[in-house]
């Protein structure tokens, strides 16, 4: 009998190559991984941007809302300058007097304190001239003050450079006949083309005359 050779090519085992398809699933996986990592920070970058326009949209709510009710805004709110407070000798004949006085400006911003400050000394000695040539009697009623706080708004803008028209003078029989004429505490309406006083509005603190 003759003997058969077995042929290796096809009695040889086949070889699995099991590494082959741990190392092809594992990179499924990472993928899927990556993947899913990626949507999670898309997700939490679109709640993070929604949550900042949510903020910007309150704080515009806010703003814009009816000033006096909670949490609104004041826009444009003046910036309020206070002054070193005066003493000066009044200009009564029959007495010794002097007043004491409290001034604050009311201007529209900080930027405008500041270079109203640069002018400070000249606005204080033009603020003194005025208060020196006045007499108790001048101050004591409140027109006196109106009229007070209406010339040193005009001549605390001088030192500027800013020359402002001022009122009429108030006289006591002007104060009696009101009918007739226009308050004078009052300014007249700025018209077009005049120079706009960086000094809105003049404050008393305190207003002493002894």
């Amino acid at each position: 009998m003759s003997a058969v050779m077995a042929n290796p090519a096809v009695d040889a085992p086949v070889t699995r190559r099991p590494k082959k398809k741990l190392i092809v699933i594992g990179a499924v996986v990472l993928a899927l991984v990556l993947a899913l990592g990626a949507g999670a920070i898309f997700l939490l970058k679109q709640r993070a941007a929604h949550a900042a326009a949510a903020a910007e949209e309150d704080a515009a709510s806010a703003e814009t809302a009816t000033p006096g009710t909670p949490g609104a805004a004041v826009k444009g709110a003046p910036f309020y300058l206070p002054l070193d407070p005066f003493i000066v000798n009044l200009a009564d004949r029959e007495a010794d007097r002097y007043a004491q006085i409290g001034i604050t400006f009311e201007v529209e911003n900080s930027t405008t304190g500041d270079q109203i400050k640069a002018y400070m000394p000249a606005i204080r000695n033009a603020v003194l001239m005025i208060l020196a040539n006045k007499t108790s009697k001048d101050l004591l009623n409140r027109e006196g003050k109106e009229q007070l706080a209406l010339e040193i708004q005009r001549e605390a803008a001088r030192p500027m450079g800013i020359e402002i028209a001022g009122p009429e003078p108030v006289t006591a029989a002007a104060s009696a006949s009101a009918t007739d004429v226009a308050p004078a505490a009052k300014a007249k309406p700025r018209r077009r083309g005049e120079t706009r006083n960086p000094i809105q509005h003049v404050h008393f603190s305190s207003f002493i005359i002894q």
